[in-house]
């Protein structure tokens, strides 16, 4: 899954669900699980998510929902594993980006 959100320094939990297809609750149960998971939040509490939130969002997606991990797997995943998984992600995305490049320019010939 690729999000696609315009570049800006925070993000509010709506558009983030909405970039993610999910609803906001289960971000917000994510939020408590995943100690990567620290958006700030203004004076009325509506949390801001960071483009660093997105990532860590979008690995966090990645283990549960498109590789099947359970929470604590995932959790565990992290905290050992963190920066390997993080670049490993990094290249499945960018040839994910390749692909679709490629197939867009195979549907042109």
């Amino acid at each position: 899954m690729h999000i696609d959100l315009p570049e800006r320094l925070y993000y509010n939990i709506g558009e983030v669900a909405e970039a993610f297809g999910v609803n906001t609750s289960l971000i917000r149960f994510w939020e408590k699980e995943f100690d990567a998971l620290k958006p700030k939040k203004n004076a009325k509490g509506n949390r801001k998510f960071t483009p660093q939130d997105i990532k860590n969002l979008e690995l966090i997606y990645h283990l549960v929902k498109e590789r099947g991990f359970t929470l604590e797997g995932a959790k565990i995943h992290l905290k050992e594993n963190k920066q390997k998984t993080l670049d490993q992600f990094d290249i499945i995305r960018k040839l994910e980006s390749v692909k679709a490049e490629l197939l867009k320019i195979k549907e042109q010939l």
